[in-house]
């Protein structure tokens, strides 16, 4: 009875113990929690005052809007490409027999990117010849998406394309252009994931081991903060795109069932980026958890290799080579001695020292996916990628004297043109600053009628006085906190059209830690500007920059609009 009575007095203590500890612990997450609330809404609370206090000492001017004309069938974004010369060849032909060659940029660029470069002049050097005379190459280095639409819409044929893997060339071949895939590998590559190492041991902990069927699991239970870039224009990113598809539902990656474990899976992603470079810094800021990159580019960056562990997805990025169009018998045989130059021992020993062929025993994890597919992904993507937000986008357009002419001109063309890839589901307003602000059009649903007052608006600029940009940034920025406000689901953007040069007003320090707090992307697009001071702009909440001096600026706007909008 006595032995009975201590036991039980044993168990008492230990339960005791137990409860104390868990009340502890659950009381130290809850503390932890509520503290990260707490913070999170004070910063809010505070960076709403720091707004109101500065939105105080600026002149608001209320401009009546008026109707412009609407273009009711906007053209094809290819039709808005720019005259190829935008994009001058890394490598110049050097005989009067040759090819052109268009190339992705992970293999056209400087440096360790620039492998195809390299092998091209060697080859041009090479005294190869074809009917007895000499031949050569031209190698014009262009995203793969971009160089896609070159080849779909007929702007400009060259004669053979290298993208980073065989989802463009499917989706040429589905676009009725005649395209017929030569080589399957010019130099070994592969895409993957990069998770943060603390992350990545997180997440083995948990699954027992890492691939994108577990990646995407932990993205739908909001365990990863993931990133990726644009599937219109990403190599990598719309690999990723068919590939996620492809874990709901092998069989049909377009199915309901692959529809609704997307639409789960958006849900909980924070981030898709307008480039590669974007996404880099975002993941360098610790924004994210992680985001997809090709390996050669992993391999070439110490700083990542130490930080996150790659794991591979998707089709191989093996740089496959097609022939574009009907080639004569000449070209063919160039084209031909050209990849067998590639596929030498020389050239491939360099691939290797640039980053290429590694993972070789990597095998695609998805089953070939034919271009019509990947054409319908990609419209899927546009339509779900916000399916449980709102946009909500205001433009802040300088009027100031030194946009006067040309830039404010180019500012109107690319604006106009721009909005018409804008999906009518955005709510979209306007705002004008020089040393006022003007507020030329509230934040309204972009249909028809609201696209109308929008033009009008538009076309109603004119440039003169100081340049108060950062003023204009606060009057905008409260009509999308006031909507926000309205909307909880709505997802916040700026768009700053400026030359850059800010001489009124507020400043950057002024409105920084608040734009900061509220997360609200700035991309900007500067005319006749100084890009430094806008991208510096970009930078506080990893938006993209973009050179309106440039003439493709109207392509690139509406590829921005149609990839975030």
């Amino acid at each position: 009875m006595l032995e009975s009575n201590k036991n039980l007095k044993t168990i008492v203590i230990l339960l005791g113990i137990a409860l104390v500890v868990f009340g502890l612990i659950y009381g130290g997450i809850s503390l932890t929690q509520n503290i990260g609330k707490s913070q999170k809404v004070t910063s809010i609370e505070s960076a709403e005052k720091k707004m109101d206090k500065l939105y105080k000492d600026i002149t608001v001017n209320i401009i009546e809007p008026r109707k412009g004309q609407v273009n009711i069938n906007p053209p094809d974004l290819k039709e808005t490409l720019p005259d190829i010369s935008k994009y001058p060849p890394q490598v110049v032909e050097t005989t009067s027999s040759f090819i052109e060659i268009f190339s992705s940029t992970e293999k056209s660029g400087e440096k360790k990117d620039g492998w195809l470069v390299d092998v091209a002049r060697e080859f041009n050097r090479a005294n190869i010849q074809v009917n007895g005379e000499p031949v050569s190459v031209r190698i014009r280095g262009i995203a793969s998406g971009l160089a896609t639409d070159y080849i779909i819409s007929g702007k400009y044929l060259p004669d053979a394309f290298t993208p980073s893997n065989e989802l463009w060339g499917e989706m040429i071949k589905a676009s009725g252009v005649e395209i017929s895939l030569v080589e399957k590998r010019l130099a070994g590559n592969v895409a993957g994931v990069l998770l943060s190492k603390g992350k990545y041991n997180e997440l083995v902990e948990k699954y027992g081991s890492i691939n994108l069927k577990n990646i995407t699991e932990a993205v739908a239970a909001n365990e990863i903060a993931m990133g990726y870039t644009n599937p219109f224009a990403s190599s990598t990113g719309m690999n990723f795109l068919v590939s996620t598809l492809s874990t709901f539902d092998s069989k049909n990656i377009l199915s309901e069932k692959a529809i609704e474990g997307f639409e789960k899976f958006q849900t909980n992603i924070p981030f898709v980026a307008y480039t590669t470079l974007q996404m880099r810094e975002s993941a360098q800021s610790g924004v994210l958890d992680g985001f997809i990159l090709e390996y050669q580019t992993y391999e070439n960056i110490p700083e990542l290799k130490k930080d996150y562990v790659f794991t591979p997805f998707g089709v191989r990025h093996d740089s496959p080579m097609y022939a574009v169009g009907n080639l004569s018998a000449e070209k063919k045989e160039i084209l031909d001695k050209f990849i067998e130059f590639c596929k030498n021992a020389k050239s491939q020993e360099l691939a290797t020292d640039y980053g290429f062929n590694r993972l070789n025993e990597y095998s695609p994890e998805i089953a070939d996916i034919d271009g019509e597919t990947v054409i319908e992904a990609q419209k899927l993507w546009k339509e779900k990628k916000d399916v449980n937000n709102d946009i909500v986008a205001v433009f802040v357009a300088d009027v100031s004297g030194s946009m006067a002419g040309e830039p404010l001109n180019r500012l109107k063309q690319s604006l106009i043109t721009g909005s018409q890839y804008i999906s009518s589901d955005a709510s979209i307003g306007l705002v004008s600053f020089s040393t006022d602000v003007n507020i030329n059009l509230p934040i309204g649903k972009f249909d028809l009628n609201q696209r109308s007052l929008f033009v009008g608006a538009v076309e109603s600029l004119s440039a003169s006085g100081n340049t108060a940009m950062f003023d204009a940034i606060v009057v905008a920025t409260k009509m999308l906190r006031e909507e926000k406000a309205k909307n909880p689901n709505a997802k916040l953007m700026l768009f700053v059209l400026s030359d850059g040069e800010t001489n009124y007003g507020h400043s950057l320090n002024d409105i920084k830690g608040m734009m900061q707090s509220f997360g609200i992307p700035i991309y900007t697009i500067g005319y006749n500007a100084n890009i430094k001071a806008l991208e510096t702009l970009s930078q506080i909440n990893e938006a993209a920059s973009i050179n309106a001096d440039t003439e493709d600026v109207v392509y690139q706007l509406g590829s921005l609009f149609n990839a975030q909008m």
